[in-house]
């Protein structure tokens, strides 16, 4: 990577002043290999190495940079060289870097912009959080459907310069309203002298600026495109969502869901968003993890509760507690499996609502054939250690409370979501927990039954 390779010298570079040289050595790279180079180095080096920068590759770089890390840079600039740095930067871009910075930072930002720049930024922030709106841009290439192909090249010739992305450009009418999408492929290979009208195909897939942009991210991983218009609810095509965007929002979301899985909630901090935990302070990390296993506690607390229950069947036999944590572990394994497994389904949308019925009595033989052959795996060594009596408890709890913790694990997430809830919600420590009181009572019931 460029960081390991050309850190040294670039720090050589600027320590000598060589402008020239380590401009020349840094624009032939991708901006997100010098963004990871900016990463690496201190801060010092890094404000110098963004001031000497070409002005639009450097905004470039900058867009890639974690919050945080703008955050800081902006703070070292002058408010000249942060008002060059948002007239290059993309609109949506642009409106990402408002939207991520503290309150201080913001207001200096609004009051640095063009008055052209301001209302575009205050469009896209103007629509909901989660939003196609707030991702995309309105910088994109239309056509009408009366110029012929030689004009239309001409025109796209003209305007793409700005235009986040040529790959395809849109056929609008008069008013505006989007008509027709058509690849830059399938112009240039349509005879100059035929008519845009002529080579349309009329199947067009467009986005409205409040759809949610998770679906966003499925349409455009359908239907494999680069990019997907943007319109208002009269049709007006407003703008543009393009896939690097798209792919920022779904790493995002995978994010979250990893963390709500674990019980994890990174909010942001005093000095701006939690782009990763290398970034987060400890406090942050800290109340990420807190709350949730502080509940918890308080959740596990009815283990022990169920367990004062059974104290008579307990001192009967002894050999029961051998066996408590393996079967309550096994239950917990068994609860975040299918979890896990149905969050990520309902996430990428292979599993609906309705498929609750068929995938309930799925996962019912899954865990029977799963406590079985945990029970069968284990019986032995209960029967060696406590008697056939023993044995038998322990494999038949095993059954029950893999079977139970399983169908915990699956109904769970669609119960958040028939909530209105995110399923991603049902985390592996509130299964868990969850199971574990089952578990007990499901145990100690049998015992008390046998022994």
């Amino acid at each position: 990577m460029l960081k390991e390779l050309l850190t040294p010298e670039i720090v050589q570079l600027i320590r000598e002043r060589q402008w020239t040289d380590m401009r020349e050595a840094l624009v032939i790279w991708p901006p997100a290999e010098v963004a990871g180079l900016i990463e690496s180095i201190d801060e010092p080096t890094r404000v110098l190495l963004l001031r000497f920068l070409p002005r639009q590759y450097g905004a470039q770089v900058f867009s890639e940079l974690a919050a945080g890390r703008q955050n800081d840079l902006l703070k070292e600039l002058t408010n000249h060289e942060v008002r060059g740095l948002l007239a290059d930067l993309s609109p949506d871009d642009r409106a990402a870097l408002i939207d991520e910075m503290p309150a201080e930072a913001t207001r200096r930002l609004f009051g640095l912009l063009s008055p052209e720049d301001l209302d575009e930024t205050r469009q896209i922030l103007g629509y909901p959080e989660g939003s196609v709106g707030r991702v995309m841009t309105p910088n994109f290439v239309d056509i009408s459907a009366g110029m012929t192909v030689e004009e239309a090249l001409a025109h796209i010739r003209e305007r793409g310069v700005e235009s986040e992305t040529v790959n395809m450009v849109y056929v609008v009418d008069e008013a505006g309203k989007l008509i027709d999408e058509i690849s830059l492929r399938h112009l240039i290979l349509a005879p100059p002298e035929k008519t845009v009208e002529s080579v349309m195909d009329g199947s067009v897939v467009s986005l409205t600026g409040y759809s949610d942009q998770e679906e966003a991210v499925a349409v455009i991983k359908k239907y494999n495109y680069l990019a997907l218009p943007v319109v208002d609810s009269a049709g007006v095509l407003i703008g543009i969502v393009t896939i690097d965007d798209l792919m920022d929002v779904a790493e995002a979301e995978v994010t979250e869901d990893f963390q709500k899985l674990g019980a994890v909630s990174l909010q942001a901090d005093g000095d701006g968003p939690i782009e990763s935990i290398r970034e987060a302070a400890v406090s942050v990390l800290f109340r990420g993890r807190v709350v949730w296993l502080v509940l918890l506690v308080f959740v596990n607390i009815f283990s022990g509760l169920g367990m004062s229950f059974f104290t008579e069947t307990i001192s009967s036999a002894v050999a029961l507690v051998f066996f408590l944590p393996l079967l309550i572990g096994s239950g917990g394994n068994a609860g975040s499996q299918s979890a896990t497994l149905l969050v990520r389904a309902l996430a990428v949308g292979n599993v609906k609502m309705g498929d609750v019925w068929r995938m309930l009595v799925k996962e019912i033989w899954v865990a029977l054939m799963l406590g079985l052959t945990m029970a069968a795996a284990v019986a032995g060594l209960a029967f060696y250690r406590g008697g056939w009596r023993v044995g038998a408890v322990v494999a038949v709890s095993m059954v029950l409370i893999v079977t139970t913790s399983s169908l915990v694990g699956l109904l769970l997430p669609f119960a958040l979501r028939r909530l209105g809830r995110d399923p991603a919600a049902a985390s592996a420590p509130l299964v868990t927990s969850i199971v574990d009181i089952s578990g007990i009572l499901i145990y100690f019931s049998i015992a008390s039954s046998v022994i």
